[in-house]
């Protein structure tokens, strides 16, 4: 309540002020005729409720947007992962192919998280601390668009993977099919980002519900008396409230308790991608404890015919 009611103390502040000034007024001067159908400001709030009720609805809908491009980051981030362990070619277990994969899903994960920091007009080289080599920061940093800079370095490796035939064509093409969904991802981002809810629409709207706020007490002076100030304010504290909730949510990145939780999401992909990673290693680590076996039988063969 105390971060809600703060998004809207000076409104509330100054509903409260002008509802307490109209009625010292209207008590000291009561032979002046400041009454008004309450029918006026009646029809006044409707027009202002489906006016809320549109840019409510268009708010969120840019916020479910988000949501539903970051629900697809976190599916094409475990794709890619998913590709690179399964389609590149190592048939010797060997430690070179380890630390590419290792690289390649490190990378992706700092590329969740610089997404979202960049998104909400922070540092997004920060992230890169620990997931990304001090090499790749110098290339990165000489980049404005931090994520983008981070899909060329897949594509890179992906190239050089291709080249030294660890994997082939159609699988390049495969994953590199999935990157171009990332970066497609990242411009829808960047799209709601950029682009600013009409202002002429929310100054309409505060214009109307200031003029709301002022005719009201004109239409319940008869009524209510100085029971009109504690309930004038509760009116358009809610009113504000709403106004303000339906502000937040159309500009889903900026780091707001109700924005996308990007930060949550990008930890979530970080725990599957590293699940994943320590699966392979796993299996690497049974695979080479297999092939040592193998080897052991082998010189113990040879050593049993020699003897």
């Amino acid at each position: 309540m105390k971060y809600v009611l703060g998004k809207i103390k000076v409104e509330i502040a100054l509903v409260l002020a002008y509802t307490v000034l109209f009625e010292i007024f209207h008590h000291y001067f009561i032979n002046l005729p400041v009454d008004i159908p309450i029918a006026i400001p009646t029809m006044i709030g409707t027009i202002i409720s489906l006016l809320l009720a549109f840019k409510s609805n268009q708010a969120y809908d840019r916020w479910w947007e988000a949501r539903i491009v970051w629900g697809a980051v976190v599916n094409d981030s475990r794709t890619l992962i998913r590709q690179v362990l399964t389609f590149y070619e190592d048939p010797d277990f060997s430690v070179e192919a380890s630390e590419f994969k290792e690289n390649f899903a490190k990378r992706q994960i700092a590329w969740c998280y610089s997404l979202g920091q960049s998104l909400r007009n922070r540092d997004a080289i920060a992230p890169l601390e620990g997931l990304v080599s001090e090499e790749e920061i110098k290339y990165i940093k000489n980049h404005q668009n931090v994520p983008n800079a981070i899909l060329l370095l897949h594509a890179r490796d992906l190239r050089n993977a291709k080249n030294d035939k660890r994997i082939n064509m159609y699988q390049q093409v495969e994953i590199d099919n999935t990157l171009s969904r990332l970066c497609d991802e990242m411009g829808k981002c960047e799209r709601i980002k950029n682009t600013i809810f009409p202002t002429t629409y929310s100054m309409y709207i505060r214009l109307t519900l200031c003029l709301f706020i002022l005719l009201l007490p004109f239409g319940l002076t008869s009524v209510l008396s100085w029971f009109a100030i504690p309930l004038i304010t509760a009116i358009g504290a809610a009113f504000f409230l709403i106004e303000r909730m339906a502000i937040h949510l159309q500009d889903p990145f900026e780091n707001r308790p109700t924005d996308t939780p990007v930060t949550t999401i990008a930890n979530t992909i970080e725990r599957n991608i590293k699940q994943m990673l320590n699966e392979y290693q796993s299996e690497f680590d049974i695979l080479k404890e297999f092939e040592l076996k193998d080897e052991v039988k082998k010189i113990e063969k040879d050593a049993y015919f020699v003897l």
